[in-house]
């Protein structure tokens, strides 16, 4: 494990889609995504006593979303609403007071940022957040949608990458470019 982040009253940890169905033996599950929830409970710990917010964000789709495969969609059937894949990992230790997102709910619209169609930037502006610390899964997906757009919303971004782990473990390099490109801070 290394290092946590020092954190203020001006930062929110974003833990990006830490569910079941994202990690081993779920229905789109990322090589090591489980590994990371230690790591993410002791950021979610420093988060917390450094006085920033904690948002988690999750897919939380209806039945027959526009982005399953028998719809014409990338994907398998995951993440759907009120199912035991669509919930936070067991494990995933999310503090009274979290703030929870849910992401790509409407039938036919998909969403992979957290920031998407949520609300999530002005929320954090009006409570003075001026710096996102982003983790989770997937690296090459949603949590790259998400470090995007909160560096597209103003806000300074870092994002952990040795606690987010990626769908295609060779997008990483490549993820890596982008932020950088984009101002994203990446930790290792």
């Amino acid at each position: 494990m290394t290092r946590q982040v020092d954190y203020g009253p001006h930062d929110a940890l974003l833990v990006v889609d830490m569910q079941n169905d994202f990690c081993e033996g779920g229905a789109l599950a990322v090589s090591g995504g489980a590994a990371l929830v230690p790591g993410i409970n002791a950021e979610i710990d420093a988060a917390r006593r450094g006085g920033a917010l904690v948002v988690a964000s999750r897919d939380w789709h209806p039945v027959d979303h526009v982005s399953f495969a028998h719809r014409g969609g990338p994907w398998p059937i995951h993440c759907v609403q009120d199912t035991e894949g669509a919930a936070f990992h067991p494990d995933l230790a999310l503090p009274e007071g979290t703030i929870r997102v849910s992401k790509a709910t409407a039938f036919d619209r998909d969403a992979y940022s957290a920031f998407d169609g949520t609300g999530l930037a002005d929320y954090l502006k009006e409570k003075g957040v001026e710096r996102v610390v982003v983790c989770g899964l997937a690296l090459d997906v949603c949590v790259r949608a998400t470090a995007l757009a909160a560096r597209q919303a103003g806000f300074a971004t870092l994002l952990l990458g040795n606690l987010s782990a990626a769908v295609d473990a060779q997008a990483g390099e490549a993820c890596r470019r982008e932020f950088e490109t984009a101002g994203i801070e990446v930790h290792p």
